[in-house]
């Protein structure tokens, strides 16, 4: 359902046919049309942003799908992991009608991907965790390449925050309160690990030279001194 910001009022309405879809949707610009992307049990679905009308759909994911969908530079990435675990990238360039195993699916891969944390993009890298687990795996955004890894991320699991990239760094938090830096390099070294007395499920975010985490009791910002 898409509603009119300042009025509040309904501007359309698509009905689908899905049993569960945790994931949230997510707005692609391509050659200037507004996509709204959606993950769901039987197919990842695109609406035109203005009436809701379907310009593409893709089979393959899992049921009871968490992950919200991500893009960048005109490529989607959706994945889940529930009773099977299935990750595809699909070219939005030429995307119309069914796409399932078309040519718009650039690549796909069936093994270690995310379940609640959805996939993060940074600078051409897709970054992905196993199921919640603290299993890395990262992948070229237009090959689906995997130059190197998994990684275990060692102190750090039961992540359902979503990984995210900021100053060439790649930053996970965990159920536990744990909050993990990695590089962002083929290898990554860890480069800080901290714990707060605190549980964290909402994904973090970078403003500026400040992080903000939201945890179960306590709303937190740092910043370097």
């Amino acid at each position: 359902t898409a509603l009119d910001t300042e009025t509040g009022k309904e501007r359309w309405r698509a009905l689908r046919d899905e049993v569960t879809s945790w994931a949230s949707p997510t707005i692609a610009v391509h050659k200037g049309q507004a996509q709204v992307i959606v993950s769901g049990t039987k197919r990842i679905r695109a609406y035109n942003l203005t009436d809701g009308e379907i310009l593409w759909e893709c089979g393959g994911l899992s049921a009871n799908v968490v992950a919200s969908p991500v893009h960048d530079n005109g490529i989607v990435v959706a994945a889940s992991s529930y009773e099977k675990q299935a990750m595809f990238a699909i070219r939005l360039d030429g995307a119309k009608g069914n796409i399932t195993d078309s040519e718009n699916v650039l690549w796909d891969r069936l093994t270690r991907t995310p379940y609640v944390p959805s996939p993060l993009l940074y600078n051409g890298t897709v970054y992905f965790l196993r199921h919640y687990q603290g299993i890395l795996s990262k992948v070229d955004l237009n090959t689906g390449e995997e130059p190197s890894g998994p990684f275990r991320l060692g102190p750090i699991s039961n992540l359902y925050a979503s990984p995210i990239g900021a100053d060439n760094k790649i930053y996970f938090t965990d159920l536990r309160g744990s909050t993990l830096v990695l590089t962002h390099e083929d290898n990554p070294v860890v480069i800080s690990f901290n714990r707060l007395n605190d549980s964290f499920a909402a994904s973090p975010i970078a403003v500026n030279n400040q992080l903000i985490l939201r945890g179960h009791r306590y709303l937190y910002c740092i910043e370097e001194n």
